[in-house]
């Protein structure tokens, strides 16, 4: 029996949620709207301030589906309401990050800048040159984003250096030892 299925989802106040046919999910709230089809098999309830989740049985895919539908639905509410933000620490001699316009320009070490434009719906901050901050509604694309920032220059595991999630741990690895 999914636990995480069978918890509603509380609607706060200024935030709407419409239900149409074939599953397809509305929420409005005060930081923009976001829209997602959801499974047919999956009986989404919209009552006065809750949103309950029902499936139809027990098999394996219904009892997967019954779970990540509301956590889905209940990222989009949160997303709407208060937002996601994910921060990125850029740590190496010399790499550092600015911000030009929207588009994010990267100094990583190659012989290049690397520039990331976001897309519509996504903010990305440059609080200082070695800190980055992706902000945005949906935390799918937030996450999406913020990945592919990482992933211009992962951290190593010799210098630690490279692109990492704040409060990301990096394991070390100890060099070739000389003879």
């Amino acid at each position: 029996m999914s636990r995480v299925g069978n918890k509603p989802v509380e609607i706060p106040s200024g935030v709407t949620v419409d239900l149409k046919e074939n599953n397809l999910v509305t929420v409005k709230g005060p930081k923009g709207e976001l829209t997602r089809k959801f499974h047919n098999d999956i009986k989404i309830n919209v009552a006065d301030s809750t949103i309950t989740f029902e499936r139809p049985s027990d098999h394996k895919e219904h009892r997967a589906l019954h779970g990540t539908t509301r956590s889905v639905l209940n990222n989009m509410v949160v997303g709407v309401t208060t937002g996601y933000e994910r921060a990125l620490d850029i740590i190496g001699v010399g790499y550092r990050a600015s911000k030009s316009g929207n588009k994010l320009i990267l100094n990583v070490g190659y012989s290049h800048p690397v520039e990331i434009v976001p897309e519509k719906g996504i903010d990305i901050d440059v609080p200082s040159n070695t800190k980055v901050i992706v902000k945005g509604i949906d935390k799918e694309r937030v996450g999406e984003i913020a990945a592919n920032i990482r992933s211009v220059r992962a951290p190593e595991p010799y210098k630690g250096k490279g692109i990492r999630y704040e409060g990301e741990f990096v394991r070390r690895k100890e060099g070739k030892t000389g003879k």
